[in-house]
C-alpha cells in the first residue's frame, strides 16, 4: 500500500524539509532509520547555513534570483509566472548540459519532465543567505507578483525619475550581479570574481562565525576529505574556538550513533532468512561493526572528555533546534551503553542495545517496522541509514565552498 505525505502550505522551511526526505527515501543508505534527523540537522543548519543535501552547485544562488528578476522585469502575470519559470529552468538544463563542467546538473536525466525544480531546492537557501528578501513561499511569491507590480506603479519618484529612498520594497537583494545577457543561454558553473565576492558577502552577513564562513574567508580549495573534521584546521587547531567546539560535538555524535545504524542493519541481516545473500551481509555488518569499535576505541581520549550529558544538548539546541523528548532519550541511553560497555565489539550481541535498537524503529514505524514485520523486512535492500553522518559535508557543502573560492581566486 502507497503511502502519502501531505503539509499546510504556510511553511516553506518545513515544506521543503519534508521534500528533502522524500529525496533521501530514494537514497536507502542516506535514510534516517533510527529518528535522530533532527540533531544531524541542527548540526548541518550550524555548520552550514542555507545548504541542503540536495543542492549541487554554488551558481543556482544566482540563477534563480536571475530567472525571477527578469520574469519580475517583463511582468509575467502571476498566473503565468511558475509556467515561466519552468520553462526557463528547463532551458537552463539544456544549456548547461552543453557546458565543459556537466557535474551537479540538477535534471540532467528527467530534463523536461523534472518534477522538483532547482528553484524549489534552493528556495530556503536563498532566504537564509538573504539573497532572498521577501519571507513568501515560493508559491505565495508567484501568486503575490501582480500585487508587486501594481504598487510598483505607485512609487514616488524624485525629479529624476529615479525611486525615492525607502519607497521600493523589492523581492531581491539590490546587489545581485547582472545576469548575462543571453542567460540561460550560455549558462555555466564557473564563477567570475565579482560572482563569488558577491556570494561570499552574502555567506559573511547572513552566515557570519560559521565553518562556511570561515571556510570560505581562507580563500583556499578543499580536498575531497570524508567529514569536515578531517580539514586541516581543526587537526591543526586553528579555528575558532566556538567552531573547534561545534566540531568536536559533531564528530562525536557522528562516531558513536553511526554504531547504531549499523546495529540495526546487523539484525536486519540476521533476521533475514532466505535471502541468497544473508550470510554474507551478516559477515558485512559483523566486520563494520567490529571496525567501528575499534575507531571508537582510537577515539577514546576525546571521548572520555566529552561532555555528551549537558553541553552537548546545549550546542545541538543553540539554533533552537526542536528535539524531540523521545530522540532524546534513545540518544542518550545508546551513548550510556557505548560508554559503559567493557567490550564494544561485543555490543552487537548486547541484548539491550538491541532491544533499544528495535524498540526504537517500532515507535518510529510502528506495524512498518522491519524488525516486527516479515513483509516489511523483505523490503530491505540490504542497507538503510549506512552513511555515517557528515552533516552534508560532501554533498554539497565540499562543492560550494570549492566553486566560491574558485571564482575568488580567478
Amino acid at each position: 500500500m502507497p503511502s502519502f505525505f501531505s503539509w499546510l502550505d504556510y511553511s516553506e522551511h518545513e515544506k521543503r524539509k519534508m521534500l528533502d526526505v522524500i529525496n533521501l527515501f530514494r537514497e536507502r543508505d542516506t535514510r534516517d532509520e533510527l529518528g535522530i534527523g533532527t540533531v544531524r540537522d541542527a548540526f548541518s543548519d550550524m555548520l552550514f547555513p542555507g545548504t541542503s543535501t540536495i543542492q549541487t552547485r554554488a551558481k543556482y544562488f544566482l540563477f534563480i534570483p536571475w530567472m525571477y528578476l527578469d520574469i519580475e522585469r517583463r511582468k509575467v502575470p502571476s498566473e503565468r509566472v511558475a509556467d515561466e519559470a519552468r520553462r526557463t529552468e528547463i532551458k537552463l538544463i539544456n544549456a548547461l548540459a552543453e557546458s565543459d563542467d556537466r557535474d551537479g546538473i540538477i535534471g540532467i536525466e528527467a530534463r523536461a519532465s523534472l518534477k522538483r525544480l532547482p528553484s524549489n531546492i534552493y528556495w530556503q537557501g536563498l532566504g537564509t543567505w538573504g539573497i532572498r528578501l521577501i519571507s513568501d513561499s515560493q508559491d505565495s511569491y508567484h501568486r503575490s507578483l501582480n500585487y508587486f507590480y501594481e504598487s510598483s506603479k505607485r512609487i514616488q519618484r524624485n525629479d529624476d525619475g529615479e525611486p525615492v529612498s525607502g519607497n521600493v520594497m523589492g523581492n531581491w537583494h539590490g546587489n545581485i550581479p547582472g545576469k548575462p545577457s543571453e542567460f540561460p543561454g550560455g549558462a555555466s558553473f564557473s564563477l567570475s570574481k565579482e560572482e563569488a565576492e558577491y556570494l561570499s558577502e552574502r555567506v559573511f552577513s547572513r552566515a557570519q562565525n560559521t565553518l562556511m564562513s570561515f571556510l570560505i574567508s581562507q580563500k583556499e580549495e578543499l580536498p575531497a576529505i570524508s567529514f569536515p573534521w578531517e580539514i586541516t584546521h581543526f587537526a591543526e587547531s586553528t579555528l575558532p574556538g566556538h567552531l573547534q567546539e561545534q566540531l568536536i560535538h559533531a564528530r562525536n555524535f557522528s562516531t558513536t550513533i553511526y554504531g547504531a545504524a549499523l546495529l540495526y542493519n546487523l539484525m536486519l541481516s540476521q533476521k533475514a532468512d532466505g535471502r541468497e545473500d544473508q550470510d554474507d551481509l551478516i559477515i558485512d555488518y559483523e566486520e563494520a561493526f567490529a571496525e567501528w569499535a575499534d575507531e571508537i576505541k582510537a577515539l577514546e581520549p576525546e571521548l572520555q572528555a566529552w561532555d555528551r550529558k549537558t553541553r552537548f544538548w546545549e550546542i545541538v539546541k543553540q539554533n533552537d533546534a526542536n528535539i524531540p523528548l523521545q530522540t532524546k532519550k534513545f540518544i542518550d541511553t545508546w551513548l550510556d551503553i557505548v560508554f559503559a560497555s567493557d567490550s564494544l565489539k561485543d555490543m552487537a550481541r548486547n541484548d539491550f542495545a538491541r532491544k533499544l535498537i528495535k524498540n526504537r524503529e517500532i515507535t518510529l514505524k510502528r506495524n512498518q517496522a522491519r524488525l516486527d514485520n516479515q513483509r516489511a523486512l523483505e523490503q530491505w535492500s540490504g542497507a538503510a541509514g549506512t552513511i555515517q553522518l557528515n552533516y552534508r559535508w560532501r554533498r554539497p557543502v565540499l562543492t560550494i565552498i570549492n566553486d566560491i573560492v574558485k571564482g575568488l581566486n580567478s
